[in-house]
């Protein structure tokens, strides 16, 4: 699946796009995803157990293109760089930033900067420098309408801005549906759940 507005294209970080409502919002177990297969997890298990981490790397897949990696290739090469990391219960924790940057400019070779604080007026002038910027949301992104429940802890990829710069193009890797997957929301209501910090890539 392709932007209409883009030429970058549309994944979620859940293997079926038609599940992703029913698991982030309808306590689906990802390890029912029929597609699971599809992300290169090596077990139903470890796919439900990333899965839902995997934002950053959905974000990057996009980012990459055509012909981009499988979702958990892209996340063993952020394990090897320290972009994702497990304590010793399990817990996983990431994406961290500077590692990221240098897996992606190292491995990739897409030169990766990190931005510990951006303003949402500075995302327009990283775009048009031709690039893409991960930028750190809430999750309720996905439901504008409503209050913002907070500012961070998910990545989206924003891919363009409207002529006269009062809106942005995202894409959204936990997307419910193709209008929330590949969204175009004002400025300012995008500034309701954004942290102001992200990564942008060339």
């Amino acid at each position: 699946m392709t932007c209409a507005l883009c030429s970058v294209p549309v994944h979620t970080q859940f293997a079926t796009p038609e599940l992703v409502g029913a698991i982030v919002e309808g306590g689906l177990d990802p390890a029912e995803d029929p597609g699971w297969a599809e992300s290169g997890a090596s077990s139903p298990g470890e796919y439900a157990r990333w899965a839902g981490h995997l934002c950053g790397m959905t974000c990057l897949r996009m980012a990459l293109g055509a012909g981009a990696p499988s979702l958990f290739e892209l996340r063993d090469g952020a394990l090897k760089y320290g972009a994702y990391t497990e304590d010793a219960d399990g817990t996983i924790r990431g994406l961290v930033y500077a590692p990221f940057a240098e897996y992606v400019s190292e491995v990739y070779g897409r030169e990766a900067t990190v931005h510990r604080h951006l303003e949402v007026d500075g995302i327009p002038a990283l775009l048009d420098t031709g690039r893409t910027v991960l930028a750190s949301v809430h999750y309720g992104i996905r439901h504008p309408e409503r209050p913002a429940p907070g500012r961070g802890g998910h990545l989206v990829l924003v891919t363009g801005r409207t002529a006269d710069g009062s809106a942005l193009h995202f894409h959204n890797p936990s997307g419910t549906d193709a209008g929330t997957r590949a969204a175009v929301l004002p400025v300012a209501e995008f500034e309701r759940f954004f942290a102001r910090r992200g990564v942008s890539l060339a």
